[in-house]
């Protein structure tokens, strides 16, 4: 039986883990870390903590859907005391990115914008249209929910990384995350990535490539977050075998 420790246990798609864990044979929750007072139940046997080594220490492997800074946290107390960690957080300071590549040396970290089936595959097909569609304009939009904090999204950027890489462009140079006023013509190596803030939308992006005469969009809804939670969980089971290295959802699904 595989030990999981929870990081962001209150969030949303934290609380959907806890919940999803419960109907699986090999893999359970045995620890969650939170800050200050337990505000739901959980079973008898299922630490809770604030302490970040005593979580490791009672984990086999640690999945966080939390905030970038107590991402950094975990990073920096996973140095000290190594663990296959799934790490879902977005929106990542380069300071963040580089301490996880760092911790990657030393334990297998599954790092992945979204944990879903569907982006995955999407990600591989934007990598090939990109390539194939020479000549034709990249943008992306991305809709979530009025209450998410970071945008563009991880998943949007991470697209726009696989769209980038199908024509040999560095992102940093030619993405576009907003136009106002007279801006002039779009560039022929521009990828623009669009964000939407409304409702209780999960998360819709949508890649369209456009020519004259013809365009093709390749489209993900999410319509539930257990897509994400389940995902967590089906990526914590494959990591937890694994040697070290940092990861990707593709990875775990075998899609390289």
């Amino acid at each position: 039986m595989i030990k999981v420790g929870l990081f962001g246990a209150t969030g949303r798609v934290g609380q959907l883990i806890i919940q999803d864990l419960l109907s699986e044979k090999d893999i359970s929750l045995a620890a969650v870390h939170v800050y200050g007072e337990l505000t739901f139940s959980l079973a008898p046997e299922v630490l809770a903590t604030e302490n970040v080594s005593t979580l490791l220490e009672a984990s086999d492997i640690v999945i966080d859907f939390s905030t970038a800074e107590a991402t950094q946290l975990l990073l920096e107390a996973a140095l000290k005391h190594p663990k296959p960690l799934v790490i879902g957080t977005t929106g990542l300071s380069t300071h963040q990115s580089n301490l996880l590549r760092q911790a990657s040396e030393v334990m297998p970290i599954l790092y992945a914008t979204n944990m879903s089936l569907g982006v995955a595959l999407l990600n591989k097909l934007v990598h090939i249209a990109s390539e194939r569609l020479k000549g034709f304009d990249i943008e992306i939009v991305e809709q979530h929910h009025r209450n998410k904090i970071d945008a563009p999204s991880g998943t949007a950027l991470t697209l726009a990384e696989s769209a980038a890489k199908g024509r040999g462009l560095d992102l940093d140079k030619v993405r576009v995350s907003g136009r106002n006023g007279n801006i002039g013509k779009r560039t022929q190596e521009e990828i623009a990535v669009m964000a939407l803030r409304g409702g209780d939308i999960v998360g819709r992006h949508t890649v369209g490539f456009y020519n004259d005469g013809e365009f093709i969009e390749l489209n993900h809804t999410a319509t539930s977050r257990n897509t994400f939670s389940k995902g967590a969980i089906r990526a914590a089971s494959w990591l937890s075998t694994q040697k070290p290295g940092l990861y990707s959802i593709a990875d775990s699904l075998e899609l390289e």
